[in-house]
């Protein structure tokens, strides 16, 4: 072997001879000469790289503390898709025309002692919003506190039962 200077890396030379330096199976059309070792050689690389590893491993502890931040972040987010949903099909239901057809409906129902009916003193923007707001305050809190007690009960069964068998796999 020689050294090459520039760029600080050993070079080696090249093999003297015929098909010296091919490796099994090359040649100019890409095929080997026909030569049964060549394709025992591929077939053998073919199953060493599908070979999978396999790892069980067994889940006896959950941290509560990070149950209970990962709940509350996740239930934060649930709070706030519902509370945009909402406002995205109230405006929808307001923007269609819903209400007055809702009113219209009533006042011909009851007749005219429904004139003064307006289904959006029932149902409107602030009130659903408010509602909505209130009821996604109450999920955060009951969303947490139930994802960290089931930390704790899982802590719980998993002492006395030994907990989860877990197999993982990773493909080579």
């Amino acid at each position: 072997m020689t050294d090459d200077s520039r760029t600080g890396t050993a070079v080696r030379p090249n093999p003297v001879g015929p098909g010296a330096g091919k490796a099994p199976g090359s040649g100019p059309t890409g095929k080997g000469a026909g030569s049964a070792a060549a394709g025992a050689d591929t077939a053998a690389a073919a199953r060493q790289k599908r070979r999978v590893r396999r790892a069980r491993l067994r889940l006896t502890h959950i941290d509560p503390w990070s149950v209970m931040k990962t709940a509350f972040l996740l239930s934060i987010a649930f709070a706030i898709v519902t509370v945009v949903s909402v406002f995205i099909v109230w405006t929808v239901l307001d923007a269609a025309g819903v209400w007055d057809s809702i009113n219209s409906t009533i006042a011909d129902v009851v007749g005219s002692d429904a004139d003064s009916f307006d289904i959006e003193g029932y149902v409107g923007m602030s009130r659903v919003m408010g509602l909505t707001l209130l009821i996604a305050a109450v999920d955060v809190v009951l969303i947490t506190a139930m994802a960290t007690l089931g930390a704790f009960l899982y802590n719980l069964a998993a002492a006395l039962l030994g907990g989860i068998d877990v197999t993982l796999a990773e493909e080579r």
